[in-house]
C-alpha cells in the first residue's frame, strides 16, 4: 500500500508539474517591445529599449545569448573602427575591461597575447577587439543586468500559425509551446528572419543576377577575375579553390564511377546570373594548444574516409612542395588560425577544402526547425571529421597532422563537459528582407549614398564560396568567392530596416536587413548588426512615442536621438 500511494503521489506531483507548465506557457504576457532572437542585434535591442524607458522582452529560442559573437565568432570584423560607436562600441569597451582584469588570464600572460586579427587593438584603445567566447557572454549578461529586461530562453516561434495581426499590424506572437507575447513594436533579431517571414513581409533568398540592379559582383562569380564598379580588382573564384587538376570522380578519370560527396552535379551557370544558392555555413571554432585545457580531436562515429577524398587529391595534386602553392598565411593547413586571449583561436575556412561545408546549406532558410536541426549536424559531422582527418589521417603530409594535432577544442568553453563545440553554426546568409529601399553594391562603394543614415558599413564586399561543381576540362573547382575590400564606409538606410509599410507596420529587422547578396556581405558584421539593433530599438520606441508606424517617424528627430546616444552616422571620409 505504501508503494502504491508513493506512486500516486508522484504521478500527481507530475501531473501538477505538467499543468503548472502548461498554464505558464499559455499565459500572454504583454511589452512595449518584443525582440525575437537573441543575437548580438537582439541584445542591443533590448538595451536602448530599456534604457528608453520601454517593457522589453528577449525570446532566445537556444538556451544562450549573443549568437556568433558568443558562439565562436571573436575576430572581430569591422574595416574602419571609427563607424562603431553606441551601445556596440560600449560592449567592446567592456571586453577591454573584462581583459584588463589580471584574474580573466588564467591559462596565458597578458604580456603574451599578440592581436594578430584583421582589426588589431591598438596601444592606448578604450576598446579591444577579439575576445573568448564566454567573455562577450559575460559581458553580455552584465550589460543586460544594468537593465530592466526580461529574457526567455529555449521558446521557438510558431512560423506556421504564431504570427497575429490586426491588419498590418502585429498583435501578438506565440511559440511552439503556446506562451503569448504581445507587443506594440517588434523586432526580428534572428539571423534566419523567421519571425520576418511569418509576418508576411517580403524577402529574398540567393543572389541577383546582376542586371537586376545594375551590379558587378552579384550573381554567378565562376570568373577568376572581378570587377567592382569602381573598377578595383577582385580575385574572386581564384581564392580559396583547389590547386589545379584536382580529379571529382570516385575513380580517377572515370566518370562512370560517379562524383565524390558534395559535388554538384549541374554546371555553375553564366556568370552574372542570380540563383537561390547561399554562402557557405561552417561552425568558428574555439581551439587551444593548451595541454590542460585541450579536447583533443575525435573520429566521429559516423567517419567516412570519402568525404575527405578530395582534401587528400588537393594535397597530392602539388605540382611541387606545397608549401609553394599558398603565398599566405599558414603555407599548409586549411584554416585561418586567428589567436584570441588565453592561448585560444577563433578558426575560420581558408583554401580550396576546408571547414565550409560548400552546397550543403540552400535549405537552411526555409527549412523547418527539425530540418535545420539535421542540417546543423550534418555540417558538425563534416567539421569534426575534417579535424580528425587533418590531424592524424595518414594520407594527410606530416607537416600538417603535426600541426593540426596540437590543437583541439577547449575544456572551458560552451557547455562544460561537453566536447568543446558550440551549437551556433555561422549563418552567413540567411533570408534578407525586400523593403522600399535595398542596399546594393552601388550603397557600399558610395556611389549611391543615402539620406537617412542608421549606422554604417565599413567591411569589404564579401562571399564565401556557394557551390562545388566540375569545370568544362574535367576538374574540380569552387564557386562564388567574392573579396572586393578597400571602400570607405559608407551609410546604411533607414528604410532598409523597417518592412514596406502595407506588408507591417510595427516591425523592425536589423539583421536580415534589406540588401542585395553582395551587400549583405559588406553588413553582415556582428558589430553593425548591433549598431543596426541600436538603431530598431530607437525607431521603435519612438514609433510607440509618436503613436506612428515604423515608416513614419520623424526622421529629424530620430537622428538626433541616435547621435545624442553615439551612434555614427558619417566620418570623414579620410579616416
Amino acid at each position: 500500500m505504501r508503494s502504491k500511494r508513493i506512486i500516486w503521489l508522484f504521478s500527481v506531483s507530475v501531473a501538477l508539474l505538467i499543468l503548472n507548465h502548461s498554464t505558464v506557457s499559455g499565459k500572454e504576457k504583454k511589452y512595449d517591445v518584443v525582440v525575437y532572437g537573441g543575437t548580438s542585434a537582439g541584445i542591443a535591442s533590448a538595451i536602448q529599449a530599456s534604457r528608453m524607458g520601454k517593457s522589453v522582452v528577449i525570446i532566445e529560442p537556444t538556451h544562450r545569448l549573443g549568437g556568433l559573437t558568443t558562439g565562436g565568432l571573436g575576430q572581430t570584423d569591422i574595416g574602419n573602427k571609427f563607424v562603431i560607436g553606441g551601445i556596440s562600441r560600449e560592449f567592446y569597451q567592456n571586453i577591454r575591461k573584462h581583459y584588463d582584469d589580471p584574474k580573466n588570464w588564467r591559462w596565458q600572460d597578458r604580456g603574451e597575447y599578440l592581436d594578430e586579427g584583421q582589426t588589431r587593438t591598438e596601444k592606448g584603445e578604450d576598446a579591444m577587439w577579439t575576445f573568448e567566447p564566454s567573455a562577450a557572454l559575460k559581458v553580455y549578461h552584465q550589460m543586460l543586468s544594468n537593465e530592466k529586461v526580461d529574457v526567455i530562453y529555449g521558446e521557438r516561434l510558431n512560423r506556421a500559425t504564431g504570427v497575429r495581426k490586426n491588419g498590418s499590424q502585429i498583435a501578438s506572437i506565440e511559440m511552439e509551446s503556446g506562451s503569448r507575447y504581445t507587443g506594440k513594436m517588434f523586432i526580428d533579431a534572428t539571423y534566419e528572419g523567421d519571425l520576418m517571414a511569418a509576418a508576411g513581409v517580403s524577402y529574398a533568398v540567393g543572389r541577383e543576377s546582376n542586371r537586376e540592379y545594375g551590379e558587378t559582383l552579384n550573381g554567378v562569380q565562376a570568373n577568376r577575375i572581378g570587377r567592382t564598379l569602381n573598377w578595383t580588382v577582385s580575385r574572386n573564384a581564384y581564392n580559396h579553390n583547389f590547386i589545379d587538376r584536382v580529379d571529382p570522380y570516385v575513380v580517377k578519370g572515370n566518370p562512370e564511377s560517379g562524383l565524390l560527396p558534395y559535388i554538384s552535379e549541374e554546371p555553375p551557370g553564366v556568370d552574372g546570373d542570380g540563383d537561390r544558392k547561399i554562402q557557405a555555413y561552417c561552425f568558428r571554432m574555439t581551439l587551444t594548444d593548451h595541454p590542460d585545457n585541450r579536447i583533443p580531436f575525435k573520429k566521429p562515429e559516423n567517419y567516412k574516409e570519402l568525404n575527405y577524398e578530395l582534401l587528400f587529391r588537393n594535397y597530392e595534386a602539388a605540382p611541387g612542395p606545397i608549401e609553394e602553392m599558398y603565398p599566405y598565411g599558414d603555407k599548409l593547413v586549411p584554416w585561418i588560425n586567428s589567436p584570441m586571449p588565453n592561448r585560444k583561436t577563433d578558426t575560420n575556412n581558408q583554401k580550396g577544402f576546408s571547414t565550409d561545408f560548400i552546397g550543403q546549406n540552400y535549405d537552411y532558410p526555409e527549412a523547418s526547425y527539425e530540418e535545420r536541426e539535421r542540417i546543423v549536424q550534418a555540417h558538425r559531422d563534416y567539421q569534426q571529421g575534417l579535424m580528425w582527418t587533418l590531424a592524424y589521417h595518414p594520407r594527410i603530409p606530416k607537416k600538417v597532422r603535426d600541426a593540426v594535432s596540437k590543437w583541439g577544442t577547449c575544456k572551458d568553453e560552451y557547455e562544460l563537459g561537453s566536447d568543446g563545440w558550440q551549437q551556433q553554426l555561422y549563418i552567413r546568409e540567411a533570408r534578407r528582407m525586400m523593403s522600399d529601399y535595398v542596399m546594393t553594391q552601388k550603397n557600399c562603394e558610395r556611389i549611391d549614398v543615402v539620406e537617412d543614415p542608421v549606422g554604417m558599413g565599413a567591411y569589404g564586399m564579401d562571399s564565401h564560396h556557394i557551390q562545388r561543381y566540375v569545370d568544362v576540362n574535367g576538374f574540380v573547382q569552387n564557386e562564388g568567392n567574392v573579396e572586393a575590400h578597400g571602400h570607405r564606409p559608407y551609410p546604411i538606410s533607414y528604410r532598409s530596416i523597417v518592412p514596406k509599410k502595407k506588408e507591417c507596420g510595427n516591425l523592425l529587422v536589423p539583421v536580415c536587413v534589406s540588401a542585395t547578396h553582395i551587400a549583405f556581405g559588406s553588413i553582415r558584421m556582428e558589430p553593425v548588426f548591433m549598431v543596426l539593433g541600436q538603431s530598431a530599438a530607437t525607431i521603435a520606441c519612438q514609433a510607440i512615442d509618436e503613436g506612428v508606424a515604423v515608416q513614419d517617424v520623424d526622421y529629424a528627430a530620430l537622428r538626433n536621438t541616435l547621435l545624442k546616444d553615439r551612434q555614427i552616422l558619417e566620418i570623414q571620409i579620410d579616416k
